[in-house]
């Protein structure tokens, strides 16, 4: 099946089927391109998501939950799937759009050629035709000519009164008409002959051949668009493999997910390295109370001939009373910052400490290796003194040799630290008593095993502060300082000029370790240690939920 021979007729039909062909394909060429900028769209959407979610912090602050790990990976994957995304668009962009594009003007280049041949191919047979018409037309003058002529010179010949000047002008001009009708004859014939040729010559040879090769051009532009829509499934086919190890990645980071090993996490970043409270004593406070002899009997027997003393254990006991607190903001900012970490519980004190010892490990490990390179350099340059001078590395092996004496002695003191905190933690464990003795036999400085931040454990390097000897009572007078039970803001300066208060300047922070009991006093601590009292009215009072019902 041809279109030279089928269609021999249809060039204008031709025409327009060419182009619009080339308008399909630049229309298949536009749809991959906004296909290819969704893809870029959906990318760009996926990498911002991915940025918006992904952790601000350091590695350091991250939490090590597999929950969160899990959901990092697979924020990760998400981010090489974007770029999956992206691979897609941009192969799209080379192999099917800019292909296409580039197909499309080689297209339209030879389809104006094909078009071109095929009309000068008609126009020169028109013009065969237009010389054969005229020919035609000459050959048909001349003969009505020579039939006039003749006409004319028989009437004359028949007729008596012509003369015979007449009659011979007459046929001479017969002859004359006779032989041009000739000449036309055979220049028409020639001229025939010459358009039948070219004529077959038209729909036998060029057209078949110009038409051909839009046959060619047509059903290679089909060709392509097939290779193309082929090429618009491949490129998405490419990826699915990593796309497919991206959404592995995925469930593989769900099944990474370990609630043991989260709650584990918890205990190692929280825990205290405290013991837990002990029960409390009973207290008998009918002991002097007179019986009779039958009452006596019933009584409680008195464990011990020394009397318990009661503010002792309750303000002992109070220290305990911090399960289910919380700590308040305000006491990290009041904390103190101490070298030894002393201020922390001794569980997370041992941890920092340790990571602290690991940090500077590492940094001693540097150093030293610096030192060799220096001195492998001091030595070829002693050795090749043209290559530089050995006396220009030694300030540079000094400091080095500085900084590592440092790092020792920091590294020493930390370890002194931790071995103190190591030794402690066992020496609480072999002391522990049964809970009916630990109020009365546990050591002063560490009474209170709270987990909050705002008590001070920095006792074993420097004596607890000292209570205000002019006290309002005498129940105050135990060893161990009151825990705080909130805190409180100065909204005025007070001088404290009366004996058992105590000075506080304006928009100063104390702790609260005793509640007004209706005098219009309370009494706080600062930050020192100093205690005493100031007026309700002056403070801006907070109290922890936990303390108002112990």
């Amino acid at each position: 099946m041809s279109w030279g021979t089928d269609l021999w007729d249809q060039f204008e039909n031709l025409d327009k089927h060419t182009q619009w062909g080339i308008d399909f394909l630049e229309r298949y060429a536009k749809f991959v391109k906004e296909r290819l900028e969704i893809e870029q769209t959906y990318a760009k959407q996926l990498r911002s998501l991915v940025k918006k979610y992904c952790p601000k912090r350091s590695k350091d602050d991250e939490p090590r939950f597999t929950s969160c790990l899990s959901f990092y990976a697979i924020l990760n994957e998400l981010n090489d799937y974007a770029g999956q995304r992206e691979v897609v668009a941009e192969d799209m962009g080379h192999k099917v759009y800019g292909e296409l594009m580039r197909y499309s003007q080689d297209l339209k280049a030879e389809r104006k050629h094909h078009l071109q041949e095929g009309r000068k191919a008609q126009q020169y047979l028109e013009q065969c035709w237009k010389q054969m018409d005229n020919s035609k037309k000459k050959f048909e003058r001349e003969c009505r000519e020579a039939e006039k002529s003749q006409i004319i010179f028989e009437r004359l010949d028949n007729d008596i009164n012509a003369t015979k000047s007449e009659v011979e002008k007459a046929k001479a001009q017969l002859y004359l008409r006779t032989h041009m009708a000739d000449e036309s004859k055979n220049e028409y014939a020639a001229q025939l002959q010459n358009f039948n040729a070219e004529q077959w010559k038209h729909f036998n040879a060029a057209i078949p051949q110009i038409f051909k090769n839009l046959q060619d051009m047509d059903e290679r532009r089909t060709v392509k668009l097939g290779e193309t829509y082929r090429s618009f499934a491949e490129v998405e086919r490419k990826v699915i493999p990593i796309i497919s190890k991206c959404l592995e990645g995925m469930v593989t980071a769900a099944k990474n997910v370990d609630e043991r090993r989260d709650s584990s996490i918890v205990v190692e970043s929280f825990k205290s390295g405290f013991e837990p409270p002990g029960d409390f004593p009973f207290e008998d406070f009918s002991q002097n109370i007179q019986r009779t002899g039958s009452d006596g009997t019933i009584g409680t027997p008195k464990t011990d001939g020394s009397k318990p003393d009661p503010k002792h254990s309750i303000g002992k006991a109070k220290n305990k009373l911090w399960l289910f607190g919380k700590k308040p903001k305000w006491s990290v900012k009041l904390a103190p910052n101490l070298e030894d970490l002393s201020h922390l519980p001794p569980e997370q004190r041992r941890k920092k400490l340790q990571q602290r010892i690991d940090e500077l490990s590492r940094e001693l490990q540097k150093e030293m290796d610096q030192r060799d390179a220096l001195n492998k350099m001091k030595d070829v340059y002693e050795k090749n003194p043209q290559m530089g001078d050995p006396g220009s590395l030694q300030p540079k092996i000094s400091e080095t040799i500085c900084n590592m004496e440092k790092l020792r002695s920091e590294i020493h003191k930390n370890e002194t630290w931790l071995a103190e905190v190591e030794g402690a933690k066992q020496s609480s464990r072999s002391d522990r008593r049964p809970s009916t003795d630990v109020n009365h036999h546990a050591p002063h400085g560490r009474e209170s095993p709270e987990g909050s931040y705002t008590d001070d454990h920095s006792q074993e390097h420097r004596s607890p502060p000292q209570p205000d000897p002019h006290e309002f009572d005498d129940e105050f007078d135990d060893d161990d300082p009151l825990p705080a039970i909130g805190h409180c803001k100065a909204l005025y300066s007070f001088d404290g000029s009366n004996e058992g208060t105590l000075v506080m300047k304006e928009d100063e922070v104390l702790y609260v370790i005793e509640e007004d009991k209706g005098d219009g006093w309370t009494r706080v601590r600062k930050q020192s240690g100093e205690e005493g009292y100031v007026p309700t009215s002056y403070v801006e009072i907070t109290l922890e939920k936990h303390s108002k019902g112990s």
